[in-house]
């Protein structure tokens, strides 16, 4: 099979050859730990790509994070970095104070100045799965313009300032998911991070309300031009794994090991594709091979029916050695898979 083929039959429950495989360097791995990146490319080739949007950007985003400081978002918040390689987080959202509402514009130049051409002969030449970078990220958007207090303060008393600003952001992600959409990838990407370790960050209702709504109407417009839909989302989210599932999201990366996974493999195996991944808050980088074996073969009982429908995913974070990173392929390399999953 190639790489989209061993997808694609992933997602379908068509009986991949193998698991496909999805390594995520963070940051900090690709600029300071590129030999030991490269040399476990080497040894376990992915199976996705993610094309540019122009030629050298995916640099320049890497340049932003390669030192310390701060630097100004598309949308117009300031980011510090505290330390080179690492993500770093909003010090001054943009609309701290409501009264700068008035004058409020998303960055609609920055949807225009894309390269689509290059977008599309990128995954043209490829046989790996295409999957666009992240292409609307609502809630997090959300808290990166208001910031995280006064967003949660915002959605407690829906004012008519908030609802205004949410249906700003709606309408950019839907411009840039239409755009996405019309491309040559193979899967478009989704992302929020709505969960703590232990439950939804906002009552599950009230997500239904405001946000379900939003990532059904993105759905819709990439399953109705032929595309997957991919979904991150951080912390406990078990929730709101069946609305993900009604609304059509394809593959689901969460961080398993913060729910009960076995029961996740009961109620939704067959019914939507495990994005990965393998717990990178404890086994990752504080446990030996053995444990990040352990742990592979434990997610692979619980999911794996046999047919597909799982994905070999996992996070490269600047803490994890490389002895760890490469026990997670050689884990799902194994063959002890049965017609039900592990044996």
């Amino acid at each position: 099979m190639t790489s989209r083929e061993r997808v694609v039959a992933a997602l379908t429950f068509s009986r991949p050859d193998r698991a496909p495989r999805d390594l995520w360097p963070l940051p900090y791995v690709s600029l300071f730990r590129k030999n030991e990146l490269d040399e476990m490319m080497s040894r376990f080739p992915g199976d996705f790509g993610r094309p540019e949007l122009s030629p050298g950007s995916d640099d320049l985003d890497l340049q932003k994070l390669s030192r310390s400081g701060s630097y100004k978002d598309e949308w117009g918040s300031v980011w510090q970095v505290g330390e080179p390689g690492v993500i770093g987080e909003v010090k001054q959202p943009v609309l701290a104070d409501w009264s700068a509402l008035r004058t409020f514009r998303p960055p609609w130049e920055t949807l225009k100045e894309r390269d689509w051409n290059h977008v599309n002969r990128t995954c043209d030449a490829s046989q790996l799965f295409m999957v666009s970078g992240v292409c609307a990220r609502p809630f997090e958007r959300l808290q990166f313009i208001r910031g995280t207090e006064n967003l949660y303060i915002d959605l407690a008393y829906d004012t008519a300032e908030i609802r205004l600003l949410i249906e700003m952001v709606r309408e950019f992600y839907r411009e840039d998911v239409v755009a996405w959409s019309r491309s040559n990838v193979d899967a478009v990407f989704l992302m929020d991070d709505w969960g703590s370790n232990t439950s939804l960050l906002i009552n599950p209702a009230q997500w239904r309300v405001v946000f379900k709504p939003i990532y059904a109407e993105l759905c819709e417009i990439i399953r109705s031009a032929g595309k997957f839909v991919f979904f991150h989302s951080d912390g406990n989210i078990e929730a709101i794994y069946p609305d993900l599932i009604e609304i059509g999201v394809s593959a689901l990366n969460s961080q398993l090991f913060c729910m009960d996974i076995e029961r996740l493999g009961e109620r939704y195996r067959g019914k939507i594709t495990f994005w990965g991944e393998i717990d990178r808050q404890r086994i990752l980088p504080y446990g030996t091979p053995e444990e990040v074996r352990a742990a592979v073969h434990r997610v692979r009982k619980a999911l794996d029916a046999g047919n597909g429908g799982v994905i070999a995913q996992c996070e490269w974070g600047k803490d994890n050695s490389a002895e760890n990173i490469a026990a997670v392929f050689e884990a799902w390399e194994s063959n002890c898979v049965s017609s039900r999953g592990i044996s």
